[in-house]
């Protein structure tokens, strides 16, 4: 009877690190640091009808009105630091680059061991940013935006995925990882409500769609 209940514990054990394996395998591994914790979908849905909406200008558009990677501390600059927070044993050398780490780009699964294959998206992008309100800040304001790492604004993902994703908002453009919409969205919002930027029509239909489940 003993050797029943011992090989049943196993059993038991055998079945809970079958499930906690698939978890992983569904919501990807954790890195030691990640993005910002967005609000609540609640929140979020809240802040999202409180946003208004405006058809877009890109008038007058140049990245170089965002000033971005400034220096954070010490030889580190704002991409540095955010490689750094969203991998797993990261080494850096003594300009503060990476030179070993581990990275999970969340928006599509990939896992990376070298920081050249990965950028830092600002998740409300730039010109995006602009064409919703930014503008008419100042170059002071910009930046603070542009190298925003209080609130759910920079991620390290797979380049070409960045790339892909370039200016584009929500109703054109989301993460190919289903399991990490909710998330990017709730942040989209977040970012938009705090820096009092408008949503477009259609962007605005793409948010309150990807939302509603969250």
């Amino acid at each position: 009877m003993a050797k029943f209940y011992a090989r049943r514990r196993l059993s038991i054990v055998a079945a809970l690190t079958g499930l906690l394996a698939s978890a992983s395998l569904l919501n990807g591994p954790s890195a030691s640091a990640a993005l910002p914790t967005p609000v609540s979908g609640a929140t979020a849905r809240s802040y999202l009808a409180s946003l208004t909406v405006a058809t877009e200008n890109r008038t007058g558009y140049n990245r170089d009105l965002f000033p971005h990677w400034i220096t954070v501390s010490g030889a580190c600059n704002t991409r540095e630091t955010v490689l750094k927070r969203d991998g797993s044993n990261v080494v850096t050398d003594s300009a503060c680059a990476s030179v070993s780490g581990s990275w999970y780009s969340p928006y599509d699964g990939a896992t990376w061991t070298a920081a050249s294959d990965l950028d830092i998206d600002h998740l409300v992008p730039l010109a995006e940013a602009w064409d919703s309100g930014a503008g008419s800040w100042t170059t002071s304001r910009r930046q603070s935006f542009a190298n925003d790492l209080t609130r759910p604004q920079l991620i390290a993902v797979t380049d070409n995925v960045n790339q892909a994703k370039g200016d584009q908002d929500p109703a054109t453009w989301m993460p190919s990882r289903t399991a990490y919409r909710c998330t990017y969205v709730r942040a989209w919002v977040q970012v938009k409500y705090y820096y009092g930027l408008s949503v477009d029509s259609a962007e605005k239909a793409a948010l309150q769609n990807y939302l509603a489940p969250c």
